[in-house]
């Protein structure tokens, strides 16, 4: 099984630890060793009004695994505009880079997000993206400004003063790299794509694995003192650095100590209402979310009395508290989609638990009880993933009814493969983030419940007693590619 790149005891690594109790810098990569003064706090993204959740993504059709998802935050479109056209060309150029049906493993892009800044003044979005070949994950930052005042949305280089002042930053963040015995950098742009400020004023500057010394680094930052910097700073990024300055700094009244092995287990508040050893009893599950189409979702769901499972990606839970707080409520089941939706399989045991902790704990949080039922990500799993679950008390779910939903983006289509593969005890794959597949939903509702199916939640398909940790849900699915679990 492929082992991640070890990243730990280097001095010239840098620490991102996030705000308000939020996430640290890198869920299932690249942890780094705390050192300051390379270290920034990151804005928890539920406090930051208006911000919904954007995903581009790739199953397996072809060939390559493609998980990408941003923010749009209400009233900064020119920054959601740099940031989707960012996304999308990183899109294309993976696609463009691999071969379709290609050997195992499948080759695989992962890109998920934080906010170092947002407020009235400056906002800054920082895309942390990975990608696996084959071998090691190479890991990589491109963090976008937007001005409140301008209006404008501009590359981390906005913050200086003119290519002067981009030369003026490259020779003192050089000199301090060479200090270190690692080789100086030139005035490239595309070197100095990730930048943002700490909360002294310092900017620290970011660099991706192999742009500076040896690919084992992994990434490697610089912080330039506020004095040293304040001459080659733009009128937007001395205002960017105020912001950053002004943003309170995260405090242990502020960060929710979550124990989650002493919370009460998640379930439905309407389980125990239907015996599916008596009923046509079908679970319905949504991947992905929370999204832009998951308050439409519930509300189809609530009008139709329909219970569903709604799997979530811990960065987009962690953005939309409220929808989980909605989806428990009313009667759903909230599980785990692992943290960042990189393929569990690729990573070392330590990553997995802490991707799949991260998001328990981020659940737990909001909703006050323990998910127990996690849905690896492109279904794929392995023996590490297995054992790890089974240690944290964790049962795996797939499906057995895929609709591929994210392929084919037609209400119509969807809906067809839902109902038609539908089966007593049946678990059908669908993802909220697309808005086609919640237009789908009605007709599959009206459809299936017309079939005498009634709708309910993975757990009750097997009953309490049979929801076992480290086992993956349907045992014998033909929709979910699956490896031996001993």
């Amino acid at each position: 099984m492929h082992k991640m790149r070890f990243f730990g005891g280097i001095a010239l690594i840098a620490a991102f630890v996030a705000g308000c109790g939020m996430t640290t810098a890198s869920p299932e990569g690249d942890h780094k060793v705390p050192a300051e003064p390379t270290k920034i706090d990151f804005v928890t993204p539920s406090a930051v009004n208006g911000l919904v959740t954007r995903t581009l993504g790739e199953g397996d059709g072809g060939g390559r695994y493609v998980h990408i998802t941003y923010p749009e935050i209400k009233g900064a479109d020119p920054l959601n505009d740099k940031v989707r056209q960012e996304a999308e060309r990183q899109l294309r150029a993976f696609r463009e880079s691999t071969v379709k049906h290609g050997p195992a493993p499948r080759p695989e892009l992962n890109v998920d997000w934080q906010l170092p800044v947002a407020s009235d003044a400056a906002i800054a979005v920082r895309l942390r993206t990975g990608e696996f070949y084959g071998a090691n994950w190479g890991n990589a930052n491109r963090t976008i400004w937007y001005d409140g005042r301008t209006k404008q949305a501009f590359p981390s280089t906005g913050l200086l003063d003119g290519e002067a002042a981009l030369g003026g930053l490259a020779e003192k963040v050089s000199r301090r790299l060479e200090a270190r015995g690692s080789g100086g950098v030139g005035a490239n742009p595309e070197l100095f794509d990730s930048m943002a400020f700490n909360r002294d004023g310092d900017l620290v500057v970011e660099f991706d694995d192999c742009q500076v010394g040896a690919c084992s680094l992994g990434r490697v930052a610089e912080a330039v003192p506020a004095a040293e910097v304040e001459p080659l700073l733009s009128a937007a990024g001395r205002r960017a650095r105020e912001a950053a300055r002004a943003a309170a700094p995260p405090t242990p009244e502020t960060t929710p100590k979550v124990t989650p092995t002493h919370s009460p287990e998640a379930t439905s508040n309407q389980a125990g209402t239907v015996d599916c050893a008596k009923t046509k009893c079908v679970a319905l599950t949504f991947d992905d979310g929370p999204g832009p189409h998951t308050a439409m979702l519930l509300d189809t769901l609530r009008d139709a009395g329909a219970r569903a499972t709604f799997f979530t990606v811990g960065v987009n839970a962690a953005a939309r508290p409220d929808l989980l707080r909605r989806m428990s409520g009313e009667g759903h089941l909230v599980g785990s989609h692992s943290w960042a939706h990189r393929d569990l399989s690729k990573l070392s045991s330590s990553k997995i638990a802490d991707s799949l902790i991260r998001t328990q704990d981020t659940l737990t949080a909001t909703l006050g009880e323990r998910p127990t039922l996690v849905r690896p990500p492109y279904g794929a799993i392995s023996k590490d993933v297995v054992a790890v679950s089974k240690e944290l008390g964790i049962s795996l779910v797939n499906w057995d009814v895929d609709t591929r939903d994210w392929r084919d983006r037609k209400a119509g289509v969807v809906a067809e493969r839902a109902v038609k593969g539908a089966h007593p005890g049946a678990i059908i794959l669908m993802h909220d983030i697309h808005r086609t597949t919640v237009e789908a939903v009605p007709d599959v509702l009206k459809k299936l419940h017309g079939k005498g199916y009634t709708f309910v939640t993975v757990p009750e398909l097997y009953g309490s007693a049979g929801m076992q940790a480290g086992r993956l849900y349907p045992s014998g699915a033909s929709g979910a590619r699956k490896q031996p679990l001993t």
